[in-house]
């Protein structure tokens, strides 16, 4: 019998698996299953255990926005008063050009307590973006800062040792 929350071989090899490009076919989970040894029936039941024991929490895409065209990218720092914080969130959440919105702690010389990534094909978008967002949710104190340059853009990689 399988401990809960405990990772055997077979995990960490569909975990290694699923850590590179998703197959872009009509089964993916069934391509994935065959490369490392299973069938398609097996992996589904190990990644819902996994999940179900809190292994995994979450799977997601990483866009590569830049590659499709989203080519400017600004850190929106916000004030909000902390008994509207879940208020502004999901204002701002819901607007798919916002792909993080998290609070911070603020000091004595960054009074920005609220901040989200907005992507945009130019910086007049993004610009654009943040006064609507100002206008949705009544923030009037907030500063953009622009993307640069991209100096690293991966996911974590577990198990590669092996």
């Amino acid at each position: 019998m399988k401990v809960q929350g405990a990772i055997d071989d077979m995990d960490k090899r569909i975990i290694r698996a699923l850590q590179g490009d998703f197959p872009i076919v009509s089964q993916p989970y069934k391509q994935i299953a065959e490369e490392i040894g299973i069938d398609e029936e097996t992996l589904l039941r190990r990644l819902n255990s996994m999940k179900e024991t809190g292994v995994l929490r979450k799977m997601g895409a990483v866009l590569r926005h830049f590659d499709v065209g989203y080519r400017a990218n600004a850190l929106g720092v916000w004030i909000v008063a902390p008994e509207h914080m879940d208020e502004v969130a999901e204002k701002m959440c819901a607007h798919p050009e916002v792909t993080h919105c998290y609070d911070r702690n603020t000091t004595p010389d960054w009074p920005y307590n609220f901040y989200t990534m907005l992507h945009g094909r130019t910086e007049k978008d993004c610009i654009e973006l943040a006064r609507q967002l100002s206008e949705e949710t009544g923030i009037k104190n907030y500063q953009l800062q622009f993307t640069e340059k991209e100096w690293k853009k991966t996911s974590m990689k577990y198990f590669m040792e092996e």
